[in-house]
């Protein structure tokens, strides 16, 4: 049945990609990808698969790569992507040997990939379960591991009617899951090798934070102006905003004096122009961060009251500079990185859609988070804020203290991997 699923996938994957770009770039690297492993890939070497759906599995991936190049150099690294937003971004990623797209996963593609790499051991991120891929692993006698899983209950893995395909998972070498309940949800279906070590993507929040870029640009914009009073503007700083996100804090900030930092989840000159042109009406001057280094923008941006980072690779650095911060998606495909704006020590909101986010339950549970489901709850959290600055700086440091006690996951999980002789 999981054959036959595929199979129907890939032809509709094939039709749309005649109307979507974004579909139609995933189409071609798959397609690619074995031309490019067969250009890459030397065949005396010892490869690492790391494995990550998207953008937000590689940076939870990245830790256990960077560690194994600097520790274990005798091994090349393999990078694959599922999705164009994760491969566009990091295809040049130097901490890798070889980067590209994970053709589909039919029988016929994953007997093929596997023999030309020929791995001696499998790194696959979060959510990453491919039912032919581990199952010639496993047949192959490849230690693999999945890397900061997190499970609930309600997973197909657990249900009646999927115990059948949960068969995967006793592939897997070992788990290094985010939580006890997930330890106990394996064991339900047999499964023991299972360890808790958290999410590495504490650690690698981390490790941004401590190589974090001055952005001249973005402290110019935040400065006060000779006419402003002594105290400094507050910021607002947004990283991944959406649509939906935006009618909840835009219209907050119309008779506001804040700052506003918004880095949009897409970056292109029609969403960007469209933001601009919204918070223009409402009265707002607006900068873009690629116009800010122009001479005549440059000398007044701290006149400006909106900055829109129209570029990526700025928004973990840009955190550094937030009174208060708001991660989007939480009011369609669920909340982006959460750990990248706590790590600074503020208060981080986000929306409704953040049940299968850990980092999201635990932060609104120790103070540093703030769910909100529409625009009433937005208002009477941030105004409670502003009436009681004491409350930013405490929820901030609940926030900052959340991500430095939940660190150390990759020494757990590099500790426990069964390395090749």
């Amino acid at each position: 049945m999981y054959n036959i699923v595929i199979y129907l996938y890939l032809t509709g994957v094939a039709i749309v990609s005649l109307f979507n770009q974004k579909v139609r770039k995933m189409w071609r690297g798959e397609r690619e990808a074995f031309s490019v492993l067969k250009q890459k890939v030397d065949p005396n070497a010892k490869y690492v698969w790391v494995h990550a759906a998207s953008l937000g599995e590689f940076e939870q991936g990245r830790p256990i790569m960077e560690r194994i190049r600097r520790d274990h150099p005798e091994y090349k690294i393999l990078l694959t992507f599922f999705s164009p937003s994760g491969y566009e971004v990091r295809k040049n990623y130097e901490g890798a040997d070889i980067v590209c797209y994970l053709p589909l996963d039919t029988i016929t593609n994953a007997r093929r990939f596997l023999r030309l790499i020929r791995p001696c051991m499998a790194f696959f991120i979060k959510y990453e379960f491919w039912y032919n891929y581990l199952h010639i692993l496993r047949h192959r006698g490849v230690p693999t591991y999945s890397v900061s899983s997190i499970f609930r209950p309600g997973q197909i893995f657990f249900r009646w009617y999927g115990r059948q395909y949960g068969r995967v998972l006793k592939c897997f070498t070992k788990f290094f899951v985010q939580n006890e309940v997930s330890r106990e949800l394996l064991a339900t279906i047999g499964i023991h090798r299972v360890e808790i070590t958290g999410d590495t993507r504490f650690d690698r929040v981390l490790q941004i934070k401590d190589a974090a870029k001055q952005l001249p640009l973005v402290e110019s914009f935040v400065s006060p102006v000779a006419s402003e009073a002594a105290a400094q503007r507050k910021c607002f700083i947004v990283g991944s905003s959406w649509e939906p996100d935006e009618d909840i804090y835009i219209p907050y900030f119309t008779d506001k004096d804040w700052k506003l930092i918004i880095a949009t989840h897409v970056v292109s000159p029609e969403r960007v122009g469209l933001l601009k042109k919204r918070l223009v009406e409402q009265g707002k001057k607006v900068v873009l961060y690629s116009e800010a280094d122009n001479p005549e923008v440059k000398g007044t941006l701290s006149e400006a009251d909106v900055m829109i980072i129209d570029c990526y690779g700025l928004l973990s650095s840009i955190y550094r500079y937030a009174d208060v911060a708001y991660v989007g998606g939480g009011f369609g495909v669920g909340i982006h990185n959460l750990p990248e704006a706590a790590v600074w020590g503020v208060p981080v909101f986000f929306g409704p859609n953040n049940a299968r986010f850990q980092e999201a339950q635990d932060l609104k549970q120790n103070g540093g988070g703030l769910e909100i489901a529409n625009s009433h709850d937005f208002e009477q959290l941030m105004n409670d804020l502003v009436a009681h600055p004491d409350t930013i700086k405490e929820r901030g440091r609940q926030a900052g203290s959340y991500v430095m006690n939940r660190s150390g996951a990759t020494d757990k999980i590099l500790r426990s991997v069964e390395w090749a002789e």
